[in-house]
C-alpha cells in the first residue's frame, strides 16, 4: 500500500498491521485518528470496506475494529430538538 491513498490518507491502519503486539484499545485509538484523517465528505462505509478488501484475512485487533465501525456506519438521525415537539 502506498502511504497516503484514499483510502488510508496516512497510512496508520497499514502501519497498525505492521506492529507486533498491538493491543485492540491501540487499534481503536488509531481508527479514530483514520476517521479524523479522512475528508468530510468522504464515504466512510465504502473506505472501511476497501480497507477489510486489503487486510480483513489477518486474524488482528484492527479487523476487529473495522468490522465494527462498518455496524456503526449510519446517517445520523435526529432525536429531539424543536421540531420534535407536539405543538
Amino acid at each position: 500500500m502506498i502511504k497516503g491513498d484514499a483510502t488510508d490518507p496516512k497510512g496508520l491502519i497499514n502501519e497498525s498491521y505492521r506492529i507486533d503486539g498491538i493491543t485492540y484499545e491501540e487499534c481503536r485509538s488509531i481508527f479514530l485518528d483514520w476517521a479524523l484523517a479522512v475528508p468530510v465528505d468522504a464515504d466512510t462505509g465504502t473506505l472501511i470496506r476497501a480497507l477489510l478488501v486489503r487486510h480483513g484475512q489477518a486474524e488482528h485487533p484492527m479487523t476487529k475494529v473495522l468490522n465494527e465501525g462498518l455496524t456503526g456506519v449510519a446517517a445520523p438521525r435526529r432525536r429531539g430538538g424543536w421540531r420534535s415537539r407536539e405543538r
